[in-house]
């Protein structure tokens, strides 16, 4: 089964950049979608974005369209979520996730997760 470790949280001013990576290790399947989820203090996981390996089609949450950019490298199975022009509203647990599935859009749950890494926001 797939693990997943995620990496380059940190903090960082308002307007800054930071990009964070999900090594996704012991899968074989081609149609794993990768999804990067947040969670802040008191407040529900909200899905941020994701992306298929197979083809690279990816969606955002409307809270990080224009600001926010996922991607893959699939020989280093590496998934990465750019940030830019951060807000503190972006301050939160960041974790990634993956699960199978053939949709267009992202799936409705997945069935592995990482541990998690902390960004926050703050001048």
């Amino acid at each position: 089964q797939p693990q997943l470790v995620e990496s380059g949280g940190g903090a960082v001013q308002p307007g800054g950049s930071l990009t964070l990576s999900c090594v996704v290790s012991g899968y074989t399947s081609p149609y794993y979608n990768i999804g990067w989820f947040r969670q802040a203090p008191g407040k529900e996981r909200e899905g941020v974005s994701c992306i298929t390996l197979a083809d690279g089609a990816t969606n955002y949450a409307d809270s990080v369209k224009g600001r926010f950019t996922i991607s893959r490298d699939n020989p280093k199975k590496t998934v990465y979520l750019r940030m830019n022009n951060l807000k503190p509203e972006d301050t939160a647990v960041y974790y990634c996730a993956a699960t199978i599935w053939h949709g267009t859009n992202c799936p409705p749950a997945y069935d592995y997760w990482g541990q998690g890494t902390q960004v926050t926001v703050s001048s």
